[in-house]
């Protein structure tokens, strides 16, 4: 789920890079350097997994994982996105520079959403941080694939296929990844919970 160079209209590439910005500078202010070492490990996962492509009809599908990077970082999984992004579009060409802004956002803002929903909602047991950290998981592919659709509109009509095909075949996604999400948010929960904030949250019930 990379947007190339050249898909997206002039306005819409040079918009989402503005906003991309402003979302950068917002969550390089949340940011506490003793997390570095988090963001880095969750950057790299992210970066590994958005490698790995599977073709099916004139698209591709592969692990997204804002979901899960929102869930584990919070605010500044925004910023582990556009790293992560930006790295594999230099070195690997997935995606394009002129479209990094928009594709930031198709995966920064579901991430964000994620992220603010899990520690809205995810309790203090393992049972109920391993569910709602699949259907956020879940939810982060939707959204992301929702946010593709509509930059693909935004290309003209002869993308309007392609924006339908790219939903249909990120549902499949969706379901996979939330199982992965359930699965490590209840590992981390066992292995190393401070990690997901679960310490923090008892202290305040």
């Amino acid at each position: 789920m990379h947007i190339a160079d050249g898909v997206l209209p002039t306005a819409v590439a040079a918009g989402s890079y503005i906003v991309t910005l402003a979302g950068l500078g917002l969550s390089l202010r949340t940011l506490d350097q003793r997390e570095l070492p988090k963001i880095a490990v969750v950057s790299s996962s992210f970066f590994v997994a958005s490698l790995i492509h599977l073709p099916l009809g004139p698209t591709s599908v592969h692990l997204l994982l804002p979901g899960l990077v929102g869930a584990l970082l919070g605010p500044t999984a925004f910023l582990s996105i556009v790293v992560g992004l930006f790295l594999q579009s230099l070195l690997f060409q997935f995606g394009g520079l002129t479209a990094l802004g928009a594709n930031s956002l198709m995966m920064g803002l579901p991430a964000l959403v994620c992220g603010f929903l899990y520690r809205r909602l995810r309790g203090t047991s393992k049972k109920s941080n391993a569910l709602v950290g699949s259907l956020v998981s879940g939810l982060g592919v939707l959204l992301a694939a929702l946010i593709l659709a509509f930059f693909l509109a935004t290309g003209g009509e002869s993308f309007m296929g392609v924006a339908k095909i790219a939903l249909v075949a990120h549902i499949p996604v969706m379901v996979v990844e939330a199982l992965v999400g359930g699965f490590v948010i209840s590992f981390l929960y066992q292995v190393k919970p401070e990690l997901l904030g679960v310490t923090l949250a008892r202290e305040n019930v």
